[in-house]
């Protein structure tokens, strides 16, 4: 009976108050999402508001984090490398996996919640927990976000974190917020184009291009003003970059600068990326010099 309680105490404190509107967790005034968002949203509220009855008065709420017994999590990767890239059309599918060790072995997951800036909110489906070694497990789940039908804001790109609970086979358990992190990003999309071309060794060079981003909330991409953007140049039987100059976007995310024609190549715009946006490369435009 403890244990149900401190569990059942620990996801309330976790989920708190169930939202009114998107399954982002935004307050705003007009209708409710339709029933299906909002069970995706808190779906695992019923399941637990008759034992939060029960037992809100047998003991007091927990606080974040903790568990029982030497349950603990180890790695938390998500996506791969960490970083998840969202554009303005496609679906976006994002792998949570989490390691995990007891000495009685993993028993299971419950759905990892993922959060971020300005009430950025999404939870994965139940995870599916494979066995490395007697006593430790990586418990992997999903979710799909489509940026045509979800509540998507400018504001949720940044760091975002993933909550997990983890059961063990002897009920032990942990529970974890922020047990990892990742980039959520509005992906970017980088220009380049040099002439004339021909040209003529010594001559003038015109580099120009564009830096852009998602904008979730129109649905288009839009330039990214203010930033530092690399001009690059390899020379055409290399295989390597070199940065000629460090030149800024302007107000509509457009570049432009110059250089003298020396030898055949490529050039290319670099963005190294920001918190909110993937670094990108443009695709190196050739130049015949004569």
């Amino acid at each position: 009976m403890v244990d149900l309680i401190l569990r059942v105490n620990r996801l309330h404190d976790h989920l708190g108050p169930v939202p009114t509107t998107s399954r982002w967790g935004r307050p705003e005034p007009g209708p409710l999402p339709p029933p299906g968002e909002r069970m995706r949203i808190r779906a695992t509220v019923a399941a637990v508001s008759g034992a939060l009855a029960l037992t809100a008065l047998a003991a007091p709420v927990a606080q974040a984090d903790g568990g029982y017994g030497d349950t603990t999590i180890t790695k938390v990767v998500v996506d791969g490398d960490n970083k998840v890239s969202v554009g303005t059309s496609s679906p976006k599918t994002i792998k949570v996996s989490v390691t995990a060790k007891d000495d009685s072995g993993i028993q299971g997951a419950e759905p990892f919640v993922l959060k971020g800036p300005d009430h950025g909110y999404f939870t994965t489906g139940k995870p599916s927990c494979k066995a490395t070694s007697s006593t430790t497990s990586t418990c992997t789940a999903s979710v799909l976000v489509d940026p045509k039908v979800d509540y998507l804001y400018n504001t949720n790109a940044g760091t975002w974190y993933v909550d997990a609970w983890i059961d063990a086979k002897d009920d032990d358990f942990v529970w974890r917020e922020k047990a990892g992190s990742f980039k959520f990003q509005r992906a970017s999309q980088l220009t380049v184009n040099a002439s004339p071309e021909p040209v003529k060794k010594g001559k003038t060079i015109t580099v120009t291009g564009k830096l852009s981003r998602a904008n979730w909330e129109t649905g288009k991409y839009a330039g990214y003003t203010g930033q530092s953007v690399k001009l690059q140049f390899r020379m055409k039987n290399s295989s390597t970059y070199t940065t000629l100059k460090t030149i800024k976007t302007d107000s509509k995310g457009n570049l432009k600068t110059t250089v003298k024609a020396s030898a055949d190549g490529y050039f290319r715009y670099s963005f190294a990326g920001t918190t909110t946006t993937p670094a990108v490369n443009a695709t190196g435009d050739f130049v015949d010099v004569k």
